[in-house]
């Protein structure tokens, strides 16, 4: 009787897993700015089909992150699309983009990177928990404070400026990313 009631077990499992596999080949993948996300495919990889992502593309190019952001990771990044760039004084990305410029690129790039993969759910979670912030340590060393302002999340960099999370939860093979629709600045 147990190794019947076992088997059964077994094979109902089996069939759920069949079946949940099936769902979720059918879903379409999640899409930002219009170009569909893989999950199966890197940060790096998805970004360069994104045709919001264009000039972050360029800036990772010029900033030689292209191979670390190809890496295993798991790494959470808040992408800035091409209007959050469009927000900087005219001509810093021109600027920013030359080789001279390399290592305050660099700082930046990672600014909007950190260690690990984050959801929303993390996030959310850890501002319940630490009473309406919650502070994500960047590759790059300094911090991001998330909260909630108007039902959507909000992150503040180390100069007060902010940027809301504007699509979310965007998963990759080596990490997750948030779209974010302004520059975050580090110290």
């Amino acid at each position: 009787m147990k190794k019947t009631l076992l088997a059964s077990f077994a094979a109902a499992l089996a069939i759920t897993t069949l079946s949940a596999g099936a769902q979720m080949d059918s879903m379409k993948d999640p899409m930002v700015g219009g170009a569909a996300m893989y999950p199966s495919k890197t940060i790096v990889e998805n970004a360069v089909n994104s045709p919001i992502h264009t000039t972050l593309v360029t800036a990772v190019k010029a900033a030689g992150l292209v191979d670390t952001l190809n890496s295993p990771g798991p790494f959470t990044v808040f992408p800035p699309t091409n209007d959050a760039f469009a927000k900087l004084p005219a001509g810093t990305v021109d600027t920013l983009v030359k080789p001279e410029n390399k290592a305050t690129l660099t700082k930046i790039l990672t600014y909007h990177v950190v260690p690990g993969r984050i959801t929303a759910k993390d996030i959310k979670d850890g501002i319940k928990a630490g009473h309406g912030k919650y502070e994500m340590k960047t590759v790059e060393g300094g911090t991001l404070t998330a909260s909630i302002k108007d039902g959507k999340v909000i992150l503040t960099d180390e100069k007060g400026g902010m940027a809301a999370v504007t699509t979310a939860n965007v998963y990759q093979s080596n990490g997750v990313i948030h779209v974010v629709d302004t520059v975050l600045m580090p110290n």
